[in-house]
């Protein structure tokens, strides 16, 4: 990476962040990627409480990314590409506001960024149904317990990740491959 550059962080739920991280992670321009907890009312959520609905917070994740290389934009293409941000509350089987479409901006740029790309994709009507990402300020992120981090890559004869999340890193893959990591 470029040394003198400097550094944006992005902060996204789009659903299971064990999907998200393993998208995120492949992509060029990318430094770090962690699974963690925003946008909710209860200081240091463990994954039990959110996934009672109860916390408000959302599985996310907390992308560091060198905008020298991806732009907010770019990431957000990849965001709306690898879920359904049509869902209220929901991805796929994985029901709850937990599961809920955000993007938790960290600069007015990146709120502008985010509601013209939402514009621009409702105008297009990519999908039949319409938006429904939140989009609000970032507040506190939470990161997720150790066993959550890298979960895909640790765990790639678990079901879940043989079912939902191979297939969609698959897809990514496929669709994003000029932007991914060199190996």
């Amino acid at each position: 990476m470029n040394g003198n550059s400097v550094r944006e962080v992005a902060t996204l739920g789009g659903g299971c962040f064990w999907c998200l991280e393993a998208v995120f992670d492949g992509l060029r321009g990318v430094e770090k990627v962690m699974s963690g907890y925003s946008g909710g009312h209860a200081p240091n959520p463990l994954y039990r409480q959110v996934c009672t609905g109860n916390t408000g917070h959302a599985e996310v994740v907390q992308v560091t990314f060198d905008p020298a290389l991806i732009s907010f934009r770019e990431l957000l293409e990849v965001f709306f590409a690898t879920h359904d941000p049509t869902t209220l509350n929901r991805q796929g089987g994985d029901v709850g506001t937990q599961y809920r479409s955000a993007i938790f901006y960290h600069s007015p740029e990146q709120k502008a960024t985010a509601e013209r790309v939402i514009a621009e994709l409702e105008r297009e009507k990519v999908w039949d149904g319409s938006i429904v990402t939140e989009v609000t300020p970032f507040r506190e992120f939470y990161p997720a317990e150790e066993y959550h981090h890298r979960y895909f890559e640790r765990n790639p004869g678990q079901a879940y990740c043989q079912v939902v999340i191979a297939p969609k890193v698959a897809k990514f893959r496929k669709q994003f491959a000029q932007r991914l990591r060199q190996a």
